[in-house]
């Protein structure tokens, strides 16, 4: 669904407001507007009524009208292909052929990247470098090493997900 240009928002609210108060007036009622409601306006109330729950009356209030802004037409280079179109079989069959060995490359790719951050991690306990005389830095390390463990796990199992979804 598209979104409402802004402009094109604005108008319509304030013709939706503005309507009921201009016929109201045109019939020569009043029109109120009661606290707790901010945005509606009623002449539906009797003048006891308005005065009960602290209505304003707006008799003779301007009213705004703020002029929309015209959408722009569709690019006419622009082909849309219908929702109820039907994908050629063989031509489906190579795109999740393609799909499924991008992936799987992919696959392959994460899971080396893994096991070479396993092995530099070395089970909690990775070597100590020069530059890590302060005892900080190097939890500082081990800590982004094992999260960055983690995110691998989760892209590879990501990944695996993709490839179930696709036909064998």
């Amino acid at each position: 669904m598209k979104r409402l240009n802004s402009g094109l928002c604005a108008a319509v609210m304030l013709v939706w407001l503005a309507a009921p108060m201009s016929w109201a007036q045109a019939e020569g009622k009043t029109v109120y507007r009661c606290p707790g409601n901010p945005v509606l306006y009623t002449d539906t109330l009797s003048a006891k009524e308005a005065k009960d729950k602290g209505c304003r009356t707006l008799e003779g209030a301007p009213i705004t009208i703020v002029q929309a802004v015209k959408p722009r037409p569709a690019a006419s280079g622009a082909t849309a292909r219908p929702a109820d179109a039907k994908v050629d079989p063989n031509e489906q069959r190579a795109r999740d052929s393609d799909a499924r060995r991008i992936l799987e490359g992919e696959l392959k790719r994460e899971e080396e990247r893994l096991a070479e951050l396993q092995k530099e991690f070395n089970n909690g306990e990775p070597e100590r470098h020069g530059d890590e005389r302060n005892y900080q830095k190097y939890l500082d390390r081990v800590a982004d090493m094992k999260a960055s463990i983690a995110r691998k796990e989760n892209d590879i199992a990501a990944i695996k997900r993709e490839l179930s979804k696709l036909p064998q």
